[in-house]
């Protein structure tokens, strides 16, 4: 099982300005009509189909992921987010997921 960061945990993370590597697992479109963005992210969009193809002979992603810091994966509800995140964690990754999503991240905002 997965890691997971809550909606919060991550604004505190963010607050303290703690360096964030997040993975966006949706399509493109949605990322490029909304994403995470602060001073402290370092925001990667790589579509989640891309990662369900990864197999021995088809890695070319992975390299572009570095080895050595937390990754937070995130979806639009956190589902994908979770199988992408077991996938990247079998190659050796350090992973976390967000919980409930960009869904769960914009009403936390809501409310801040």
């Amino acid at each position: 099982m997965v890691t997971k960061i809550t909606p919060e945990q991550l604004f505190q993370k963010l607050q303290a300005e703690e360096n964030v590597l997040l993975l966006d697992v949706r399509a493109e479109e949605k990322y490029k009509d909304f994403h995470i963005e602060d001073t402290n992210v370092h925001s990667v969009n790589i579509p989640k189909t891309e990662i369900f193809k990864l197999t021995e002979e088809r890695e070319a992603v992975v390299p572009a992921l570095p080895t050595d810091q937390e990754i937070v994966v995130t979806c639009t509800t956190g589902n994908s987010a979770s199988k992408c995140a077991t996938i990247l964690a079998e190659k050796g990754l350090d992973v976390i997921v967000l919980d409930g999503g960009i869904n769960a991240w914009k009403d936390y905002l809501e409310k801040e």
